[in-house]
């Protein structure tokens, strides 16, 4: 059965509020960056979560080890604060990300290309039409 674990951490990224959502499944880590502007509140971050979580575009998905352990509830509420404290994000959710803006970049370049050379396929034939407008004696 694969298991699928998530996790949202919300900083403050000059100048504005950003959540990172981390997604870990079958061992491989995919993550989505979401600006939020002004500071949200719980329940505007648990809304989003609700509303908007499906939308997410995510990035592709990195190798990652996966621990899987009993842990202790007081434990677990000392990582937790200690996340709190810790300011960023991990190095492979950079990597993940890094890894979709340059995918989004690539597909942004190819879209304009192809938009380019359909304008310029599109001005030929304005040109090639109006040479055989002149040349009939119109």
């Amino acid at each position: 059965m694969d298991k699928v674990s998530g996790k949202l951490t919300v900083f403050f990224e000059e100048p504005f509020w950003v959540g990172v959502f981390e997604r870990v499944s079958d061992g491989k880590l995919s993550v989505c960056k979401v600006t939020f502007g002004a500071e949200p509140k719980e329940h505007e971050v648990y809304e989003f979560v609700l509303k908007s979580y499906y939308r997410l575009r995510f990035s592709p998905a990195v190798a990652t080890d996966v621990k899987e352990a009993c842990r202790n509830p007081k434990r677990v509420q000392r990582e937790v604060r200690k996340q709190v404290q810790n300011t960023g994000i991990g190095t492979k959710s950079q990597q993940a990300l890094k890894l979709q803006q340059e995918q989004l970049k690539t597909e942004r370049k190819i879209v304009r290309r192809e938009q380019r050379e359909v304008e310029k396929q599109r001005q030929f034939e304005l040109k090639q039409q109006k040479r055989k407008e002149k040349h009939r004696g119109r």
